[in-house]
């Protein structure tokens, strides 16, 4: 069973590097090297923290805003890791930074979509991303950087297709196949979650 996840892994991990060349090949000639992959990554928590307030306290749910909004943050993160990988520019910090705008990009579309339609798909989703947190604050601590696996990546794309899709119907009720390819994610995030802490703890082994 551990041999066939780790292969599932090491296959994912390869489609995941092949992703990544083909964007090279747009991104090192193209890309303008002013904009650094923080300047994506800040711009994601930019615009989730407005599509907070723009959903829960200015009360503003226009469709085409909310859902160019949202679209244009999912872009960062198709680019972001790219654009560090092909100049030589990840560093931990943007790493953490990443996982940090993945979330805040996230939690106010699943709040607005989700909580009360599917309240408990909405549960797991913010306990696991808050399980998720604090483990990495917990790495932190013990000044291990555990940076996001294959699975954490796949339940990011996943989940950006789906609410994306969400948005673009809103305010009909979501799709019970988004629904159900949503619970998809959260088997991904279980995933991530538990290769998180094997690492952590492969790391505090190693260190003592």
């Amino acid at each position: 069973m551990k041999k066939s996840i780790h292969h599932v892994k090491t296959f994912l991990e390869t489609l995941d590097n092949i992703r990544d060349r083909a964007l090279f090949l747009v991104i090192i000639p193209y890309w303008p090297r002013k904009i650094t992959p923080n300047h994506l990554t800040i711009a994601r928590i930019a615009i989730g923290i407005f599509l907070f307030f723009l959903l829960f306290y200015l009360k503003n749910n226009s469709q085409a805003l909310v859902v160019s909004l949202f679209f244009v943050g999912a872009i960062t993160d198709l680019f972001d890791g790219s654009v560090a990988r092909a100049f030589n520019k990840a560093t931990n910090l943007g790493a953490m930074m990443d996982a940090i705008a993945d979330r805040i990009l996230i939690i106010p579309i699943a709040i607005y979509s989700l909580f009360n339609p599917h309240r408990w798909l909405f549960l797991f989703i913010i306990l696991l991303e808050v399980t998720n947190t604090l483990i990495a604050a917990y790495a932190q601590g013990k000044n291990i950087f555990v940076e996001s696996n294959i699975f954490g990546k796949i339940k990011m794309v996943l989940q950006s297709v789906v609410f994306g899709a969400i948005l673009i119907f809103w305010p009909e009720s979501p799709n019970m196949f988004f629904i159900y390819i949503l619970w998809v994610s959260v088997v991904f995030l279980v995933a991530s979650i538990v290769f998180k802490l094997l690492d952590i703890r492969s790391a505090i082994y190693g260190h003592s």
